[in-house]
């Protein structure tokens, strides 16, 4: 059963550019210039965005000369996965679970 899923990851999921941002990262480890460069997004919304993604624990960062590179967190998509699965799997049998009317 569902237990907890982090509102912070799924709040971070909710948004197209993030959603965006974590589908290139799930291909490849970029750095900021890249995502600017793939997304077409600002700079500094992007960086705004990043951040976003870092607090939900989604994304980490490698520092590299002057650059930053991302890198997607799997293990934490991994764990999203499987609570909505439970949640699916829960709501499969909440038709046979019917709470009378008082």
């Amino acid at each position: 059963m569902l237990t907890s899923v982090d509102p912070d990851v799924i709040r971070a999921l909710s948004d197209p550019l993030r959603l965006q941002i974590v589908t290139l990262l799930a291909r490849e480890t970029l750095c900021t210039t890249h995502l600017v460069e793939e997304t077409g997004a600002k700079q500094t919304n992007l960086s705004n965005h990043l951040k976003v993604l870092r607090e939900a624990g989604l994304v980490e960062t490698e520092p590299c000369g002057r650059f930053t590179y991302y890198r997607l967190r799997p293990e934490v998509l991994a764990e999203l996965s499987e609570q909505f699965a439970a949640l699916a799997g829960s709501a499969r049998t909440a038709g046979e679970n019917k709470r009378a009317c008082p």
